[in-house]
């Protein structure tokens, strides 16, 4: 999956229209505009289409935790990770929503997707960890299909 692709599902699973976006964005100090936005909310084969950076999503991903939890005591922003994992992806997401381990094996159950709480963790873990694992990109795609998927 494209940075693209990721945006769009997001997008789409967070119910947000592209000015939301823009304005998440532009909570890490980065103005965004509507137009920038629908650019990268293009599919690839579109004319217009712009590639989004690791830096941009990685940008969204934490405007989306200072819209959801508020901004840092100390007021400052992190700086966006040059090379952003599926694994930050996901770490990133499970902040902004404030969810535990349950609530993420739940979200993963609404899409008929089974994740281990281990196979979960290892996700979770520092890069160099004995029990760290790449998070391949289905789990990634089945958690935001999951995400977008409302609680029966």
């Amino acid at each position: 999956m494209t940075n693209n692709d990721i945006l769009r599902r997001l997008r789409h699973a967070l119910d947000i229209n592209d000015t939301k976006v823009a304005e998440i964005i532009s909570k890490t100090g980065l103005e965004a505009s509507r137009s920038q936005v629908s650019c990268w909310l293009k599919r690839e084969e579109e004319q217009g289409c712009k590639a989004m950076s690791d830096e941009v999503l990685c940008r969204f991903l934490d405007g989306l935790i200072i819209e959801k939890r508020g901004a840092r005591p100390d007021g400052t922003v992190p700086e966006p990770l040059p090379v952003l994992s599926n694994n930050e992806i996901l770490k990133k997401l499970r902040i902004a929503l404030e969810m535990r381990d349950e609530d993420v094996i739940a979200v993963f159950e609404r899409v008929d997707f089974v994740v281990t709480k281990a196979e979960l963790r290892s996700f979770f873990r520092k890069e160099g960890h004995r029990n760290y694992r790449l998070c391949p990109e289905q789990v990634l795609r089945k958690f935001i299909q999951g995400l977008g998927k409302k609680q029966d």
